[in-house]
């Protein structure tokens, strides 16, 4: 039989999701309270965190009927906690995100990405450690009084768990790898739930996606030819360009377009000048005028009555 407390938990749970029109959920598996308070303050005035356990979650979720609160149901993990608040998703995201700080790795932890023991010298004397370093595949030695690693190398990749030797390796050497933030899962607000992904895009990627929406948009537009604000200026130059274009090839004549067939006949002109002597010039190898053929002609006869004589 469930018990008073159980249902009355569940009432309460149940009343502040039909409340808010912001409904963040959390995982707070493995924060650590000093960064949970941490991040209360630094969400104070814009929203409230409140611990809940997850049957008592679930049992107030089937309760309330608000559009897309099923889909945020699906979403919960771990030790589920809740967001309330009337303020911009995104703006929370922004907040929690800026809120990162780094902690030691334990045993059992996630490589949020590859964790690089980098070169150099180390604040390591030289002993028994060095054996654990080179356990993990990290190249040691030893120069004067401390231990020095000898080339990067990578200890646990992206998404493996870490164990043991690694995690007290990684605290030796003073490396803290382990992002510690609220695990913000997803939003509602108002019927749409705003996954992870999308709630920490950075600013910078909206707004270059947009920016490039909006020019692939133009040049389509450009392209069809298709008349708004933005594009009818480009579209008329384009369209006069054209017919500029067109009346020049067809020899339309028209105040546009008559200095530059006048021009253009100009140019062939001189063009079929250079390709045509001219006819004075006429020469040698050129043929004679009328006169001058008749005188030959003359004289050819004379030449050819002298012969028969002889």
């Amino acid at each position: 039989m469930v018990s008073e407390k159980k249902i009355e938990d569940v009432k309460k749970v149940a009343g502040e999701l039909k409340k808010y029109p912001v409904i963040g959920l959390l995982d707070m598996f493995k924060l650590p309270s000093k960064q949970l308070q941490e991040m209360r303050d630094k969400l104070k005035g814009k929203a409230k965190i409140k611990m809940v356990r997850k049957s008592i979650l679930k049992r107030a979720m089937e309760g309330v009927e608000k559009k897309g609160i099923k889909e945020l149901e699906m979403k919960i993990q771990n030790q589920p906690a809740l967001l309330f608040s009337d303020a911009d998703p995104f703006e929370l995201a922004r907040i929690i995100e800026s809120s990162k700080s780094f902690g030691s790795a334990k045993e059992g932890d996630i490589a949020p990405k590859d964790i690089v023991v980098k070169a150099g010298k180390t604040n390591l004397r030289a002993g028994p450690v060095i054996g654990e370093l080179q356990r993990i595949k990290i190249p040691a030695g030893v120069e004067g009084e401390n231990i020095v690693i000898k080339e990067d190398a990578v200890v646990a990749k992206e998404g493996e768990i870490i164990e043991k030797n690694v995690a007290d390796v990684l605290m030796k050497l003073g490396v803290e790898p382990i992002e510690i933030s609220l695990n913000l899962l997803a939003v509602w607000d108002q019927g749409v739930v705003y996954p992870k992904d999308i709630l920490f895009i950075p600013l910078e990627r909206y707004e270059n996606d947009i920016r490039l929406a909006y020019q692939n948009a133009f040049n389509l537009s450009i392209n069809m030819g298709f008349l708004t604000r933005e594009t009818f200026p480009l579209l008329l130059s384009k369209a006069y360009r054209e017919a500029m274009g067109l009346a020049g090839e067809i020899g339309l004549v028209t105040k546009e377009t008559v200095g530059g067939l006048i021009a253009k006949a100009h140019s062939q002109m001189l063009a079929l000048k250079e390709k045509t002597p001219e006819t004075h010039e006429l020469s040698e190898g050129k043929e004679a005028g009328p006169e001058k053929k008749v005188e030959e002609e003359k004289h050819a006869d004379k030449k050819s009555e002298s012969k028969k004589e002889g």
